[in-house]
């Protein structure tokens, strides 16, 4: 192994490496979200060409997550979620938990709840039965 393969595998991009740990579906998103302002360290934006250092604390705006995170580790390539959780730390204030809880009990997909609603055929044959007596 060359030297200059062995500097290469030490920077990582900081786009690469939010999808990597899967904050990200894709990395072009990711990149997006460095350009349109909403990666940033130190409360200053970040570019998607950032190289990223362990220990870095960032602020990332997702559609659905404000998070904030402390990198443990460099993963240059994407995989399980089980595993990318080990090269970062989530430091979301309990606030923002608190928040997105509430949205998930709020909001509704408008798929309706199982056994409410419409009746079954079975259901409405029973009520058939039950009012014809």
């Amino acid at each position: 192994m060359s030297s200059y393969s062995k500097m290469e595998k030490v920077k990582l991009r900081l786009d690469k490496y939010l999808w990597s740990i899967r904050l990200f579906k894709s990395r072009t998103i990711a990149s997006e979200a460095c350009e349109k302002g909403r990666v940033k360290l130190k409360e200053e934006s970040c570019k998607a060409s950032r190289n990223v250092a362990v220990g870095d604390e960032y602020e990332v705006r997702t559609p659905n997550k404000k998070w904030v995170i402390k990198v443990n580790g460099l993963l240059h390539n994407r995989v399980q979620y089980a595993e990318a959780v080990n090269f970062y730390t989530d430091l979301t204030p309990i606030e923002e938990l608190n928040r997105i809880k509430f949205e998930a009990a709020v909001f509704h997909t408008g798929k309706r709840l199982s056994k409410s609603g419409r009746p079954t055929k079975k259901n409405k044959r029973d009520l058939d039965d039950f009012l014809e007596i």
